[in-house]
């Protein structure tokens, strides 16, 4: 797929880095609807934390930052800065519905090892070895 560099804010356009499931465009459009938040990007981050070391995180956002790069699925943009794009280049993001409680996850093939609840993973640094529970699934 074609990358193009926006100079005006220095981010960068590429959609094949990461993957969006149908199901979770479909969320996303409708929390945007629903937050009267239409012109607005889903920022998909990883941030030190959580059962396994490290942990996603999501928040609506504006407008990209400097190096962002730029995720354009359907009608929906994702916003990826360069450290969460090292852990997440290749992932799908989907979102599951369960009688037991629904929510966006992440496939992550960079991820060594995944928490049980989903939402904290090991990445092949020492860094993630400082883990602490994230209190969600109850491991340690």
């Amino acid at each position: 797929m074609a990358i193009a560099e926006h100079q005006s804010v220095g981010v960068m356009t590429d959609n094949s880095v990461l993957n969006v499931t149908p199901a979770a465009v479909s969320i996303i459009r409708s929390l945007l609807a629903e937050r009267e938040i239409p012109d607005h990007a889903l920022r998909v981050f990883v941030t030190g934390g959580g059962c396994s070391g490290l942990q996603y995180g999501m928040a609506f956002q504006e407008a990209p930052e400097t190096g962002d790069t730029v995720v354009d699925c359907a009608d929906v943009r994702l916003l990826v800065d360069p450290t969460s794009m090292m852990y997440l280049q290749g992932a799908t993001i989907d979102y599951v519905d369960s009688l037991i409680g629904g929510g966006f996850r992440i496939d992550n093939p960079n991820a060594v090892s995944s928490c049980g609840c989903g939402h904290s993973f090991k990445g092949d640094d020492a860094a993630a070895d400082q883990a602490e529970g994230c209190g969600t699934c109850g491991s340690y």
